[in-house]
């Protein structure tokens, strides 16, 4: 039987060495190919049946947009995570990944993963359940993608008339959807009068991601 094809994309190099030979010692199990980014590796044809996937890549790039990326060129993804960014554990599992894992995991948890993952399989772990049990979204205040959008930019610090010019839409647009979204959260009872209390309302619900620590 054809040893299962893996590929893994992480900017550091140092677990990806570590990965790949772990993925080397086992039977029915192939690391064919590293990067240190998602647009590295989608550059060629699919030939990959799974890739374990860093949560956070410096580059630049969200997990979902990278998941998706993946899944759009052919392969299964399994998310790799310190741990350290809900947000992002969050992001991830929004994307519908085969299952999200801590890079801590013992050699034969991570292992086991792999395995399902390669055969299409969900992978049951403690940060998955964790992430879609406190999504915020779940009972988040009821925005459109656009509203989203705008007060993504607006409650982190971007004026109305540059949110507008980013969006592509007039001013006047913009305050309209902010009216929307003041009057919506005062509706469920959490004030968002003022561009601190957006910003507030934004992170409790996840449309505002929390700042990278220093």
């Amino acid at each position: 039987m054809e040893a299962a094809r893996i590929a893994i994309v992480d900017d550091h190099d140092l677990v990806s060495v570590a990965l790949a030979a772990l993925l080397e010692g086992e039977a029915g199990l192939r690391c064919v190919r590293r990067a240190r980014g998602v647009s590295e590796l989608v550059r060629w044809p699919c030939d990959i049946d799974l890739v374990v996937l860093d949560l956070q890549l410096g580059d630049g790039t969200s997990p979902a947009e990278n998941i998706a990326a993946l899944t759009e060129w052919g392969s299964r993804v399994l998310v790799l995570t310190s741990g350290e960014n809900p947000y992002l554990v969050r992001d991830a599992s929004r994307a519908d990944p085969l299952g999200i894992i801590r890079k801590s995991a013992p050699a034969e948890v991570i292992l086991e993963a792999v395995r399902l993952a390669v055969r299409g399989e969900p992978v049951a772990s403690a940060e998955w359940a964790s992430a879609l049990d406190s999504d915020p979204l779940l009972a988040a205040a009821p925005l459109t993608a656009r509203e989203r959008e705008v007060l993504e930019l607006y409650a982190s610090g971007v004026g109305a008339k540059q949110v507008a010019a980013r969006l592509f839409v007039s001013e006047n647009t913009v305050n309209d959807h902010l009216r929307r979204i003041k009057r919506v959260y005062r509706d469920l009872g959490r004030p968002a009068a003022t561009k601190v209390e957006l910003y507030q309302r934004g992170l409790e619900d996840g449309y505002v991601a929390a700042p990278k620590p220093r």
